[in-house]
């Protein structure tokens, strides 16, 4: 039976993510909801798990933390394999939009997130069949994105197709939210004529479980038995968006500095050529592990004196590494590879916490990376200057705060 609470009113949050996932999209949703369900009747429309809590089937209706959470079902195919992942999405989307009829009422608030892509879609069409109103969270722009990664020309029949439809869905928004400073520029532009709102919410540090912690205990650095190394880390998805290529030259360029070793902590579609390529080259100074647990990200992430932040080309203003905050949280210094003006660049030059290179600069990445070694003594400054920024402009509270002030009339 739906819960009601009387005299508030309701918004939806839908996204194929949703507790028990802990990825990011997963996570940032759920405490979205949970921390607007004092100023709403915040109910939930996702899917069943299917990426960090792959293999768990949660219950198709359940109330947690205030929040009332209806699950839909959908293929759980290997997302890693494209045909899979469309069909997942294909069936995902069927599923969200007859729930989403069946339970949207007039005068009803929508979140929706874009990712999957089709799902906004689907979502706007029942909002407006039902008399609701629906306000965009822009994760990953597309089809920028697909055009980065290299998927679609730009120029293409897809290309064009999705930017054409954007145009319906960003009409009909009352509110579009984006992460990132960049993405509000790129919105802008494709939103030009429509004057639909536009806002900017950044995600948050897990500053309650994220925390700076001395390197000279890390459990991980001592397993790897590399305590003693200059390490840099890599840890989060390795996808099309993401510059794996240069790393991995530049720790090429750097195979002789024996001193220094890069650690990979993580997977995605680009995960199987990082492998191949560190045979291939017979790299003695990286490692690469399974992606852990949420709950030991304190552990990982201090388990370095630099911080990886990678983006290919054409991400500027398609995506912001979520990643990021947690890398401030724990108070390390990044090394960010991005195209200037980007969230992660200005974020690093405004705090002075890191450094950033282009992507696909090898020969500027190992310089950087020899810069920061030689710099070690100023690292620790830049970790506390991180840890500072993280508690003062990426708290959960200040977003919950913008959320609140944009889904409030």
């Amino acid at each position: 039976m739906s819960i009601e609470k009387k005299d508030q009113r309701r918004l939806w949050v839908i996204s194929e993510l949703y507790f028990p996932e802990e990825t990011s999209t997963g996570y940032y949703l759920t405490r979205i909801a949970e921390g607007l369900a004092s100023d709403f009747d915040v109910k939930v429309i996702s899917g069943q798990p299917n990426y960090s809590a792959r293999g768990t089937t949660a219950p198709k209706h359940e109330v947690r933390n205030g929040v009332e959470i209806f699950r839909v079902a959908g293929t759980r195919l290997d997302k890693n394999v494209i045909v899979f992942r469309i069909i997942n999405m294909i069936t995902l989307s069927f599923s969200v939009f007859i729930s989403a009829i069946r339970r949207f009422q007039q005068g009803d608030r929508v979140l929706v997130v874009t990712n999957p892509p089709a799902v906004p879609f689907i979502v706007a069409l029942a909002a407006q069949m039902r008399g609701s109103v629906y306000s965009l969270l822009i994760h990953d722009n597309y089809p920028e994105i697909l055009i980065a990664a290299g998927k679609v020309g730009e120029r293409s029949l897809v290309a064009r197709s999705v930017a054409f439809f954007n145009r319906w869905l960003h009409k009909h928004a009352s509110q579009i939210i984006v992460v990132g400073r960049d993405m509000l520029e790129l919105m802008r532009r494709k939103t030009a004529g429509l004057d639909v709102p536009i806002s900017v919410v950044p995600n948050w540090a897990e500053l309650e479980t994220v925390f700076p912690a001395p390197r000279s205990h890390n459990s991980l650095l001592e397993e790897l038995e590399i305590a003693d190394k200059f390490v840099i880390l890599y840890a989060g998805n390795m996808g099309p968006p993401n510059e794996m290529e240069a790393i991995i030259q530049a720790a090429d360029i750097l195979r002789d500095r024996e001193e220094i070793h890069w650690v990979f902590l993580g997977t995605g579609a680009k995960r199987p050529w990082l492998m191949n390529e560190i045979g291939v080259r017979g790299l003695r100074t990286v490692t690469v592990l399974d992606p852990r647990p949420r709950s030991e990200q304190s552990v990982f992430l201090n388990a370095c004196d630099i911080a990886l932040v990678s983006l290919v080309n054409g991400m500027l203003g398609v995506s912001m590494p979520s990643r990021t905050y947690n890398i401030l949280a724990a108070g390390k210094p990044i090394l960010a590879i991005a195209e200037a003006g980007s969230e992660i660049a200005l974020i690093v030059e405004e705090e002075n916490v890191g450094w950033v290179v282009p992507p696909a600069a090898p020969e500027e990445l190992a310089e950087a990376v020899v810069n920061a070694q030689a710099r070690a003594i100023e690292l620790p400054d830049m970790g506390r200057r991180a840890r500072s920024a993280a508690e003062s402009k990426y708290s959960v509270e200040l977003a919950i705060e913008g959320y609140r002030s944009i889904l409030v009339d």
